[in-house]
């Protein structure tokens, strides 16, 4: 809470994005009819879902690694005994967790007031999958999130890159409409990139509308991008200290 205004407008944006998707789905959603293959509870339940797995995933600390480089912290992380991805994945963790539980008032609220109809899952196994997927997107996340902070090695603009990039991923990640809408090419297409799996795929599961064939594709395409973009991240960590340098730290 050491921020307290940063965190009240980042709470206020989650929750007027959500006012505004919600109710522009529920104008076009008929009420007792279907649009693109979804029910009003179920796109509604998609609305709701989404945001929450959003509190969860892109709530991160990882903006803070570029201002470490740029100022020239980096230096006293670097002389400790601890590993800097580490350290930022659990601060990443404890951000999430205290997002989470404001999320989760704000949904409780919006719930009680707006009194909306939803689908709730209550079959174990795919709940247990749809953690499994949200776990994931929140490794990938990070990874990307670390990635774009390390931009500050080579540059001290960081923050523009790092807005415009999270910008067009809350589109290709599903966060304001489910992808299966689109056209089948550009499904194929977001169905092998990272994007979707950060909220997209856990509300799929959630939904139960996987068959087993896409449930084990969509968890190899995931462990893949986990993997690859660790693989990435420890790449461009090596390369970025040979570059950095710090004064009077």
């Amino acid at each position: 809470m050491t921020y307290r205004f940063n965190f009240m407008m980042w709470r206020i944006r989650n929750v007027l994005q959500l006012l505004t998707v919600y109710y522009l789905w529920v104008a076009v959603t008929p009420q007792n009819g279907q649009i693109f293959g979804y029910s009003r509870p179920l796109i509604l339940t998609y609305v709701l879902g989404a945001s929450f797995v959003g509190s969860i995933v892109f709530s991160t600390r990882t903006q803070e690694m570029g201002d470490n480089i740029n100022n020239g912290e980096l230096s006293q992380f670097l002389i400790k005994p601890l590993r800097y991805l580490e350290y930022w994945f659990a601060r990443d963790i404890g951000d999430k967790l205290f997002n989470v539980s404001f999320a989760v008032v704000e949904l409780l609220v919006f719930y009680l007031i707006l009194r909306p109809s939803i689908f709730l899952q209550n079959h174990l196994t795919i709940l247990f999958f749809t953690v499994l997927a949200v776990i994931f997107a929140v490794i990938m996340n990070f990874f990307i999130g670390s990635l774009l902070g390390m931009i500050a090695f080579w540059s001290p603009e960081v923050w523009a890159p790092r807005f415009i990039f999270f910008t067009l991923v809350s589109f290709f990640a599903g966060g304001l409409f489910p992808l299966d809408i689109l056209p089948v090419y550009l499904q194929r297409i977001f169905a092998i990139l990272p994007f979707s799996y950060l909220q997209y795929f856990p509300i799929k599961i959630y939904f139960g509308q996987l068959s087993s064939s896409d449930l084990l594709f969509g968890f190899a395409v995931a462990f893949f991008w986990s993997i690859v973009l660790y693989l990435i991240v420890t790449i461009v960590w090596k390369r970025g200290l040979k570059e950095y340098s710090s004064e009077g730290n």
